[in-house]
């Protein structure tokens, strides 16, 4: 995702079209309480929401909590465009445990065979991209690049099993695979697992999650110039640049590292730097700018689209928020936090089903060739918790125009618009007041 570093750090963004949500109703726990005389709640966020008067005091403070968290955000909306389920909340009392014990033990296993076969798979894509890039004409680069740079971020699939020791049982094996198989895209591969690790540990959570950070409305209302542009950008038209921010901010800088990591996150990055100096640098200086461009770059570019539409659509939606220390866990997190998206068949194959990303989530042991056994397990025992998505124009328009910004106060996403944000504040504040008359 693109990250710009914006007073207080560095952030990345989203953007798409209208919703159609339903009125917030009080939960049937509320409903079912024995009566007394209705109230109004004038409290910002409640108001108009049917309250019962009871005695003693405390008994009516834990109504009014009642109140404040039984209506989820997911609860909002009966339908999001590009969306073909809206997951329930889980159920309290449920831990991430429970649903990692629900699934089948084999999906665990890693199979030595499968696992280079992805490997296989990947370097034959890559190579017939190339070869195809040699022999068409110019016409058909759209097509060629759009194969091409979704072949290159089979690389990082394969890399990104390494990442988690799900491509072998030997750590050696893993570290070496996973290493040269993000060399090609200049990606350095201990620092991204120290992050990508914290990201699995703090989804979608407020300031620690390091996959991205929606940016907050206090620092686009605060910034001016460029700054405010690339925000824009980065949440809007320009999200498919997301990933070589993140790319830049997180991955060279060794000050964000621990002192007993520094070692082998020098290593990648030598490693990345041998590729840079003995193949970018040739090819530089015998194809040219222009060769450079062409060979490279485009392609490159090609597999961060598919990086910053990846992290982006997997954790990013309207009804599914961020949330602070305090409020976060992981089972809400990762089974209906994260979302299942539905693409063409060829981009599943050649990125290795890293779309089936909810079992991923649940547990990053189980190897990308099981994530769709392991999907369907939870299908079977979970469904109704899981968020479905298909990927197309639909979605990323939800995206990029309904999650401008994250309001961590009201608990939602919002517009960049100002005037557009009072309006839709106004306008939930009287649908509720009206369901309360």
């Amino acid at each position: 995702m693109m990250v710009v570093n914006c007073n207080k750090g560095a952030f990345a963004f989203p953007q798409t079209t209208a919703l159609r949500g339903t009125s917030t109703q009080p939960s049937p726990k509320m409903l079912a309480m024995p009566c007394g005389p209705r109230i109004s709640s004038s409290l910002p966020g409640l108001r108009g929401l049917p309250l019962l008067r009871r005695e003693p005091r405390t008994q009516r403070r834990r109504d009014l909590a009642i109140v404040a968290t039984a209506v989820p955000l997911s609860r909002e909306f009966t339908s999001v465009p590009g969306f073909t389920q809206i997951g329930e909340p889980v159920p309290e009392g449920l831990n991430l445990s429970d649903v990692v014990k629900s699934l089948p033990k084999e999906v665990f296993e890693i199979d030595d065979v499968k696992a280079w076969k992805t490997v296989a798979i990947t370097l034959g894509s890559v190579a017939l991209g190339y070869a195809a890039l040699a022999v068409a004409p110019w016409y058909l680069y759209p097509l060629v690049y759009a194969y091409l740079g979704t072949a290159m971020t089979g690389l990082f699939v394969v890399g990104h099993d390494c990442g988690h020791n799900s491509f072998s049982k030997n750590q050696l094996v893993n570290d070496i695979v996973g290493t040269v198989m993000f060399m090609p895209l200049m990606y350095p591969f201990e620092p991204w697992r120290i992050k990508h690790n914290t990201h699995h540990a703090h989804t979608n959570k407020l300031v620690i999650d390091t996959a991205w950070q929606p940016f907050r409305p206090y620092m686009y209302d605060r910034s001016k110039g460029f700054a405010k542009f690339a925000m824009e950008a980065a949440m809007g038209p320009l999200w498919w640049m997301a990933s070589v921010g993140h790319w830049l901010f997180w991955h060279f800088d060794l000050s964000k590292y621990r002192p007993q990591d520094v070692k082998k996150v020098k290593v990648s990055l030598g490693a990345v730097a041998a590729f840079g100096v003995f193949a970018l640098l040739p090819l530089l200086v015998m194809t040219g700018p222009l060769g450079f461009l062409k060979w490279w770059v485009v392609p490159w570019l090609g597999f961060h689209f598919w990086m910053s539409t990846f992290t982006l659509v997997h954790h990013t939606a309207p009804h599914i928020p961020f949330k602070q220390a305090r409020e976060w866990n992981a089972v809400d997190a990762q089974l209906h936090g994260t979302v299942h998206c539905d693409y063409p068949a060829w981009i599943d194959f050649l990125c290795h089903d890293i779309s089936v990303h909810i079992p991923h989530h649940i547990s990053s042991r189980i190897p990308s060739y099981n994530l769709r056994k392991a999907y369907a397990s939870l299908q079977e025992n979970w469904d109704k918790h899981l968020n479905k998505a298909e990927f197309g124009v639909p979605l990323m328009t939800t995206i990029v125009s309904e999650c401008n910004l994250f309001d961590d106060k009201k608990k939602r996403w919002v517009k960049f618009d100002k005037a557009s944000r009072d309006s839709a504040a106004a306008a939930r504040e009287s649908s509720v007041a009206s369901t309360g008359n």
